[in-house]
């Protein structure tokens, strides 16, 4: 279970964190350090993907590799924002909306689960295209450079990153219009 090639590509995304927020801090040409933490960022990005194909393909999911997946994915693109916003490629308010989402998501799901209704607040395809524009917006951003001298990624990124923002919200209000049949039971 904490073994599995899945569950190792899922930690190696946590390990690779630090790695990532790190290049920021190394002396470097900051096109280098854009272009090596966009390039890090992306790989690891990659095993997102990755690691859920291995875990069905080899018949290797478990509960606990369903549930380092998301920490993963929260805890990468959360360092990812803040690095960002100190940067100054991101506002303040999609930080703040981003991480907010995930930290009540994240609690609400952890309720749900407590009084045996997690199923009312499983994975929808709204959440899955938010993560999504939010892992194609993040490397645009990192990159912060013309690509290919064609695309200027800080204007792509910005737009992507906004409609992130966009579906965080949608996608939020979805997983908390779902859950509210069971707090409402609940509260009684």
């Amino acid at each position: 279970m904490f073994l599995t090639l899945p569950t190792l590509l899922t930690w190696a995304r946590i390990v690779a964190i630090p790695l990532i927020v790190g290049v920021f801090y190394l002396d470097m040409v900051p096109a280098h350090q854009n272009l090596i933490a966009t390039a890090l960022f992306i790989v690891v990005a990659l095993t997102d993907w990755l690691d859920g194909y291995l875990a069905r393909k080899l018949n290797q999911t478990s509960s606990f590799g369903a549930f380092l997946d998301p920490v993963a994915d929260k805890l990468m693109v959360c360092s990812a924002l803040l690095v960002l916003l100190k940067l100054q490629r991101v506002d303040a308010f999609v930080a703040l909306v981003i991480i907010g989402r995930e930290i009540t998501i994240s609690a609400l799901r952890e309720w749900m689960a407590q009084i045996g209704a997690s199923r009312s607040v499983a994975v929808h395809m709204v959440g899955k295209l938010k993560t999504t524009v939010q892992m194609v917006a993040i490397p645009f951003l990192l990159f912060d450079g013309q690509l290919f001298g064609l695309i200027p990624t800080r204007q792509w990124g910005t737009w992507l990153i906004y409609a992130a923002v966009v579906l965080t919200i949608w996608s939020m209000a979805y997983y908390l219009q779902k859950a509210l049949p069971e707090i409402r039971a609940k509260a009684r």
